[in-house]
């Protein structure tokens, strides 16, 4: 397969590329030159569609990106806001809505949510907020995606490989191997199902 990846270069997107590049050919997309075959700015829809014109045709599309606000809700402002509504939340769908046209028959989107939706922690709400409204999206655009195109997410867990920078954030939580999550990325691309959370706690 002929797989389009965004977040490429982050944490889990790194570990991912290295997944399915065992199998398929992986064009990597990142906001930054950085090990990236092409650049992305998640937030713009304009930079979404010249990423798609640029790539042309894919059979499928994963993508592992999507800044959010983390902080203190008396601290969230509409503005600090915008930076998960711009990047998770509308950044994903806007991925689907005009990449459409570029998903070959039977192809797929993995799009990507979080623990935050199911198991909220302070400081999270910005997070769980843009999570929760990707998963509601992916299961209701799977009634209606077209030829035979299916749609997922994966929800992960923190990470083992960044506990250390998010750590105090989530007190109590047992934290999942890279491997682990990179498997539900794997699922959701050489699978057959569709509208479907793949949750990784």
């Amino acid at each position: 397969m002929r797989i389009l990846l965004i977040g490429a270069t982050g944490t889990i997107g790194s570990a991912v590329r290295s997944e399915l590049s065992q199998r398929h050919e992986v064009i990597a997309a990142g906001s930054g030159r950085r090990q990236a075959d092409v650049t992305v700015d998640m937030a713009s829809a304009d930079s979404i569609a010249a990423m798609y014109s640029a790539v042309g045709k894919v059979d499928a599309v994963v993508s592992t990106a999507g800044h959010t606000y983390f902080g203190p809700l008396q601290e969230l402002t509409p503005e600090r806001n915008e930076l998960s509504v711009l990047g998770k939340l509308k950044g994903q769908i806007n991925l689907v809505l005009l990449g459409m046209p570029y998903v070959n028959d039977g192809g797929s989107f993995t799009l990507t949510t979080g623990i935050l939706m199911d198991d909220p922690v302070a400081g999270g709400a910005s997070a769980a907020m843009a999570g929760g409204a990707v998963q509601a999206f992916v299961r209701s655009a799977a009634l209606e995606m077209p030829r035979g195109i299916r749609i997922n997410n994966v929800s992960p867990n923190v990470v083992q490989e960044s506990i250390e920078t998010y750590g105090p954030y989530f007190a109590g939580f047992e934290p999942v191997p890279l491997s682990r999550v990179t498997l539900a990325y794997r699922k959701s691309v050489e699978g057959a199902q569709t509208g479907q959370t793949y949750k990784v706690y």
